[in-house]
């Protein structure tokens, strides 16, 4: 996968830092990076910003409250169940019942994530809700409103976590924009081998 921009049709092998295995992820035309931990694709109702996304850079430090981050950030061990106990957990969000899934050789646990009710964003630290980052003083992935909403799939690479997550930014995104993101997410494939 390019490191940034457009990226063509086709099925791409992704290896990332820290994490045990490849996965292969398919991806359809119009979609771009800016940085090789993830994809996105513009909705076209909303041209200046990204309508979906699917991200997958490590997840080493979750908040407890996602709208009172800043210094708050806890390291988390390397296991699946440590990441899905403290991301459902997390106040401020609002998680599904973690669900066991299957992803290519390897299994783990899917869940969606949202802000609860109607926090206001601008009362948060820095104006954002902290999901999870990949350093102890910085938040790595925010949501910059309460719209945002989020599935997440953690697997477990014989020890080591995997993190990767489909997201929708607003409400107000194409439906068929949210499928095709949905599609790319589904596409995501860890294998064992070379």
């Amino acid at each position: 996968m390019p490191e940034s921009g457009d990226i063509d049709a086709g099925t791409y092998r992704v290896l990332v830092k820290g994490y045990s295995a490849p996965f292969e992820i398919t991806v359809p035309a119009g979609w771009s990076t800016d940085d090789g931990d993830g994809v996105a694709k513009d909705d076209p109702n909303h041209p200046d910003e990204w309508g979906v996304y699917v991200g997958w850079w490590p997840a080493d430090y979750v908040p407890t409250d996602a709208c009172a981050w800043e210094g708050a950030l806890v390291e988390i061990d390397p296991s699946v169940n440590d990441f899905v106990d403290a991301l459902t957990a997390q106040t401020s969000t609002a998680s599904t019942p973690p669900v066991k899934v299957k992803v290519g050789d390897y299994s783990g646990f899917e869940f969606d994530h949202s802000v609860t009710g109607d926090v206001d964003t601008t009362a948060c630290d820095r104006g954002k809700f902290c999901i999870h980052s990949e350093f102890s003083n910085e938040c790595t992935r925010w949501y910059s409103s309460a719209a945002e909403r989020e599935t997440y799939r953690v697997v477990d690479l014989s020890g080591k976590r995997a993190v990767s997550w489909v997201v929708q930014f607003h409400e107000s995104i194409n439906p068929e924009l949210t499928r095709e993101a949905r599609a790319v997410f589904d596409s995501i494939v860890y294998r064992s081998g070379n």
